[in-house]
């Protein structure tokens, strides 16, 4: 039954409009007569009927009723029928007023109706969808019972979506707005916020629940998230509208939340025309293209068409990744992929001197902080020197624009790792005061999912069994996202700060423990946690600006802008524990890799 009312929908449904017309005039002209039978013309109701039934279909296909041009049963097509109704029924009445002889029927019948009609026609798509509904509402003991969390448009569809098919079956929707405590949304109660998670989960027996707002913030998430956890229930979520397979949302949207999912959403306000007019058209180096930071930014920078996009890492696998992950091959047949270390200026000179950028994004570097207190001279040559022999072969080549990619651990230093980082910045800030161009730094926190990060480690530790191994309880970071991280950075290069650091919004710090529990309760293990204390170098709680530094804003609201003093080359070289000579002279300074030491002959101080 329901294939022969899809497949000759349209067919019926002007068949039924044509007849809610004819049965519209004789109602009106009934009621007219003050429902005297005999005084009904109904040879004069036939004919204008007939009039009526020719404009209906005509007008009605003209004006998308019998084409497809809405779903069935929607506001937009009750919106459709009621144009075309209003236009029938001016010319049924006109037809009327205008007939020779005596009227068919009285001009007031031909006019009320319309509005029979179209009654009649909204009545009959309604019970139509309600059947149609019930006709394709899936059934079945085996479908497991779902809390859905949010009232709202993504709630809904998600609901409709359940109802038809799935695994899933809805049984209660949990809203914080008061306003909505009694809605039923395609029958499902709202039966409370979220206090009220305990009792409806006793009352419905769910074991799942589904975040169904696409705009739910960090906070909200992870407060339902602690709830869901507390009571063992599994945690579904629907992900952001980009997200998503579609338009609407659909079953194979929703996912299990991520630790993502966690830090919230923020919708990002790219400048299009600032970013492609630094980028498009010019020759842009990457350094420490194969990490995760670099990688994506070379992705995201080849989307605005560079002239040429050097991809320079000391890992070949690494690039040959990259070069997948943009091109969809990794034949490592390209100049533009460069095997170089940042140390070594005799092999940069000649990366220089063969690609010419005009844009460099330094994001090479040694970033593990434990690792970096026992090998800091290790650091000192890539983080510093590494990013002195950039800048020197940037300002000798007439680079545009150099920016250079830092770390929170940089705002009040108390790491090797920190310090280095920080050395660099303010060797980024004195590069922008001697050479032409922009040179600025742009500092952020942990990038979630990066390499080497936390959670590739949490991971790896569940799946060996555990435990997952946590400094302190109540430690706390910044995090972000690596293509968040990486749009921001790539706006920050389109700001004209020159010599500045730009910091991006990190939101708020999140406990390292939420993280590794929101891992273990997706597990479906029992893992444990172990405490082990905070290493040398680092800090319970990470700050984005030191306490010196007066943060101002910039021209984008999720970047911030601070002043760095500048330190020369010379000056750096007295802060580097490493050099025998406490004076160098800057153009002889840079660590050779080959020799292990660092090049050219130290002038001694007079």
């Amino acid at each position: 039954m329901n294939e022969i009312l899809t497949k000759y929908r349209f067919a019926l449904q002007a068949t039924f409009d044509c007849g809610a017309w004819m049965l519209g005039l004789w109602l009106a002209t009934l009621l007219r007569y003050e429902l005297q039978f005999g005084a009904v013309d109904l040879l004069g109701v036939l004919a204008l009927g007939s009039i009526a039934m020719v404009a209906q279909v005509v007008l009605g296909r003209l004006g998308g009723l019998y084409v497809h041009r809405w779903r069935y049963g929607t506001f937009d097509e009750v919106v459709g029928t009621l144009k075309v109704v209003a236009m029938v029924t001016v010319l049924v009445s006109a037809a009327d007023a205008f007939s020779p002889g005596v009227r068919p029927v009285p001009v007031s019948a031909a006019i009320v109706s319309g509005f029979v009609a179209l009654a009649i026609m909204c009545i009959g798509r309604l019970v139509w969808r309600q059947k149609l509904e019930k006709w394709t509402r899936a059934e079945g003991d085996d479908r497991l019972p779902i809390i859905v969390i949010g009232a709202g448009s993504g709630g809904l569809q998600v609901i409709t979506a359940m109802i038809k098919s799935g695994p899933y079956h809805p049984v209660a929707v949990i809203d914080d707005n008061p306003d909505l405590r009694n809605l039923r949304i395609k029958g499902v109660q709202v039966g409370g916020d979220r206090s009220s998670l305990a009792q409806i989960v006793e009352q419905t027996g769910a074991r799942h629940i589904i975040i169904a707002i696409p705009s739910a913030s960090g906070e909200f998430i992870r407060d339902v998230a602690k709830r869901a956890d507390e009571l063992e229930l599994r945690t579904l979520i629907l992900p952001p509208v980009d997200e998503m397979f579609g338009i609407g949302v659909n079953l194979g949207d929703i996912r299990p939340l991520t630790e993502a999912d966690l830090l919230g959403r923020r919708e990002l306000s790219l400048d299009i025309e600032s970013v492609a007019g630094y980028l498009t058209g010019k020759r842009v180096l990457v350094t420490g293209a194969g990490g995760s930071i670099g990688s994506e930014l070379c992705r995201q920078i080849h989307r605005f068409a560079p002239e040429s996009l050097v991809m320079l890492d000391r890992d070949e696998s690494a690039l040959q990744a990259v070069q997948i992950s943009i091109e969809g091959r990794g034949l490592l047949d390209s100049r533009d992929l460069v095997v170089c270390c940042i140390r070594d200026s005799g092999r940069l000179q000649q990366v220089f001197e063969e690609h010419r950028p005009e844009v460099v994004f330094h994001a090479a570097a040694l970033k593990h902080l434990p690792l970096l207190e026992m090998h800091a001279e290790e650091g000192w040559k890539t983080n510093v020197w590494g990013t002195q022999n950039l800048l020197e072969l940037a300002g000798e080549f007439g680079v545009d624009r150099f920016v250079n990619i830092s770390t929170d651990k940089a705002a009040d230093a108390s790491s090797v790792l920190g310090q280095t980082k920080r050395i660099a910045e303010q060797l980024t800030s004195h590069a922008g005061k001697e050479h032409s161009g922009t040179y600025l730094s742009v500092r952020f926190g942990n990038v979630l999912g990066s390499r080497g990060s936390v959670l590739p480690l949490f991971r790896e530790q569940i799946a060996q069994g555990g435990p997952i191994t946590v400094t302190h309880p109540e430690v706390t970071r910044f995090f972000m996202t690596i293509p968040e991280a990486c749009e921001l950075v790539i706006q920050a290069g389109a700001l004209s700060h020159d010599g500045e650091v730009l910091v991006l919004d990190m939101g708020e710090p999140v406990k390292i423990a939420d993280l590794a529990r929101r891992l273990i309760a997706e597990c479906d293990r029992n893992v444990e946690i172990v405490y082990t204390g905070l290493r040398p170098g680092e800090k319970m709680h990470e700050v984005l600006f030191s306490p010196t530094e007066l943060p101002s804003a910039s021209e984008h609201p999720m970047i911030q802008r601070v002043e760095v003093p500048s330190m020369s080359p010379t000056i750096a070289a007295l802060k580097d524990p490493f050099l025998v000579d406490p004076v160098i002279d800057v153009r002889s300074s840079r660590f050779d890799f080959t020799s292990g030491s660092r090049a050219g002959t130290a002038k001694k101080s007079a």
